[in-house]
């Protein structure tokens, strides 16, 4: 059985892709795993792969989502996609590292979602 926290943070993810999907994006995979930690989502806008971290909150106890990626966390997320990118050489284009921020529950309204285009910097 998942936890509350696990449960909250697939229902995140689950509002970030169509919030994105919505936008544009396709959605080509989802928590992939790393030896630098997992991507939650891959999408793909026009000719450039877009690494998404997804970061979700339920209130603003410990700040809002975005205040959680750290340079440690920074450093993880570009890590985890070169280490993709190693995987895939046959890729050729551009990509990018973007921070969807969802605040919000399952249980409540609509979620407010902030999308963190480039993010890393």
């Amino acid at each position: 059985m998942k936890s509350i926290r696990q449960r909250i943070g697939r229902w995140g993810e689950d509002q970030a892709a169509a919030y994105l999907s919505v936008r544009g994006f396709e959605i080509i995979e989802r928590n992939i795993r790393t030896p630098y930690g997992e991507i939650d989502l891959l999408a793909a806008l026009g000719n450039s792969l877009v690494f998404v971290e997804v970061k979700t909150r339920t209130s603003t106890q410990y700040g809002t989502p975005e205040t959680s990626i750290t340079p440690r966390k920074q450093e993880h997320m570009l890590a985890a996609a070169q280490a993709y990118l190693q995987l895939h050489p046959d890729f050729v284009g551009d990509w990018r590292v973007d921070v969807v921020a969802v605040f919000g529950s399952p249980a409540g309204s609509a979620p407010e979602i902030v999308h963190f285009e480039n993010a890393l910097p």
